[in-house]
């Protein structure tokens, strides 16, 4: 989510260091004419060229070493519709309403909100986000889509509104949420869903789901109606996501603290996750759903947060929650592999001050798909990241019993680690970052990217003000940083620096200009690099 809410969460009170105090000048890199070389003795003359080449529109080193993007640039217009280049199309292909294709269970969309919770759970759910396309039958031109639901707009999806609120609708808002796996094919120049399907799923914030790996169980999991603390109800609030190459799907819970009414005296631990009075009356689930009720249930938002996994092939298996990949405001979760095989994940928090993180699995990937990798998330080390000024980074493992990740800190086992990784990431002091969103891996180069996408907060509510680096301390614009592993993806060092500030240099207000050379952007959200080396933001 990239735009900058007055609401949106920011509970980091630490005295770790922001990105922009261990920025230095000297090796803010801007994009322009002199990228190349400046950026050759850090990242590599392949780097170099590929990214010079992108942050225009598709001439120089980039064209030379055939990735040129290859289409004219769409000139900025406030108009309501899809604008796309010369020589392209768009299609409508899911809209929020429209049936994901379970057989037998296709009901139409009515405009005027009349729909059940029942027949929304059956729909498309509204705002998709993150999404990931898995091809069938060994082409490219038939597969599964699958996308998440981000959140609803109520005024929409009821035919009065919050007006008269009740437990039926607090289920359609719920059914609205979480993910599609609908399945599409390639028809002339265009595509189709095909329904009904044998993969059509909805998953909800009502579809039961397992969480596995080191907290499972923990006492802090544990809910009057779950007493084991691993069978979860529901998934929401997914935003970015990821794709394994066992084929499949992460969705990742990101702000979860919206759905929770808190209490007037929050402990200290609720306070870091943002569980405050008041945050149920944007949902108003706790209404008719008490488990969104802190006062009642104080454990339930400790089950959210996760990135959870799905296999879309299979519309009957359970979405499992992976807790070695640490609880975060997850955005995203890229996934790349070491060269033995071992899977890496990188991760951002999209919260104002919160950080950036990767998991490297303890065992290697095996053939066999899903199946054969059931397992391979729930073991291996998280870490999070700090940023230090002379260029440099290390990963600090969130690891129980290593540096102050002690007992006597608050921190009596991994499961602690792991479902306070926030407060382990202030322990360790990693650095305070302005909403690291999307997170992507250059499958030739092997560089990391990360959005931050904003963050209007910076110098105001006692957080600090910027620096040289960055000198927006209204910070509505974003940018993106990137880093390269000191060895393979597994390696605990790394070189970084600033790709880019997004904003355009030609803005008289200082907060929103830029360093782009080319086509101006803000708030820079979703990004991939494709198998050319070519960035999308």
């Amino acid at each position: 989510m990239a735009k900058d809410f007055d609401c949106m969460e920011d509970s980091n009170r630490s005295a770790n260091p922001t990105i922009h105090e261990v920025s230095d000048p000297a090796r803010r890199v801007f994009v322009r004419g002199g990228l190349a070389a400046t950026v050759a003795g850090l990242f590599g003359p392949l780097a170099a060229g590929v990214l010079a080449g992108c942050a225009t529109t598709g001439s120089g080193n980039a064209a030379s070493l055939g990735r040129g993007i290859g289409f004219k640039s769409v000139p900025m217009a406030a108009v309501d519709r899809i604008v796309v280049p010369e020589g392209y199309s768009a299609q409508v292909l899911y809209r929020w309403g429209d049936a994901v294709g379970v057989a037998g269970q296709m009901p139409a969309f009515n405009a005027d909100a009349s729909n059940t919770a029942a027949e929304q759970a059956l729909q498309a759910g509204m705002h998709h986000d993150g999404m990931a396309f898995f091809p069938t039958e060994g082409s490219s031109q038939r597969g599964l889509l699958v996308m998440n639901h981000e959140y609803v707009d109520d005024g929409l999806l009821h035919t009065d509104g919050m007006k008269n609120w009740s437990a039926e609708k607090v289920r359609k808002s719920m059914n609205a949420h979480g993910v599609s796996v609908i399945e599409i094919q390639r028809e002339g120049s265009g595509w189709k869903q095909v329904a009904p399907s044998k993969f059509a799923r909805r998953i909800t914030a009502l579809t039961p789901m397992t969480l596995t790996g080191p907290a499972a169980g923990h006492p802090m999991l544990r809910t009057a109606g779950d007493p084991t603390g691993t069978r979860i109800l529901g998934t929401y609030n997914n935003c970015a996501n990821g794709h394994t190459p066992w084929g499949t799907y992460l969705t990742c819970e990101e702000n979860f603290a919206d759905y929770f009414e808190g209490v007037e005296n929050p402990d200290a631990h609720q306070r870091r996750w943002g569980i405050r009075k008041g945050n149920g009356a944007k949902y108003r689930w706790h209404e008719h759903e008490e488990r969104f009720s802190a006062a009642k249930h104080p454990n339930e938002s400790n089950r959210y947060g996760w990135v959870v996994e799905i296999d879309p092939q299979d519309p009957a298996s359970t979405p499992i929650k992976r807790s070695a990949l640490g609880r975060a405001a997850h955005e995203g979760a890229a996934t790349a592999l070491t060269a033995d095989g071992r899977a890496v994940v990188y991760m951002g928090e999209d919260s104002r001050f919160e950080y950036i993180y990767k998991f490297v699995s303890r065992d290697r990937v095996k053939p066999g798909g899903f199946a054969a990798n059931r397992e391979l998330l729930d073991h291996g080390t998280l870490y999070v990241a700090r940023f230090d000024v002379d260029g440099t980074g290390e990963w600090m493992p969130l690891v129980q019993g290593q540096g102050p990740l002690t007992a006597d800190k608050g921190f009596a086992n991994q499961g602690d680690v792991l479902i306070k990784s926030r407060q382990a990431s202030d322990a360790l002091g990693a650095t305070k970052m302005d909403r690291p969103e999307w997170t992507t891996v250059d499958p030739i180069t092997k560089e990391v990217y990360c959005t931050l996408t904003n963050n209007s907060n910076r110098g105001g509510q006692g957080q600090p003000f910027m620096d040289a680096a960055n000198p927006r301390s209204n910070n509505t614009m974003g940018q993106i940083i990137r880093w390269k592993e000191t060895g393979d993806l597994d390696a605990t060092r790394f070189a970084w620096n600033h790709l880019v500030l997004a904003g355009d240099p030609k803005q008289s207000r200082y907060e929103a200009q830029g360093n782009i050379k080319g086509d101006t952007f803000g708030s820079p959200d979703g990004l991939l690099v494709d198998a050319r080396g070519v960035l999308w933001i």
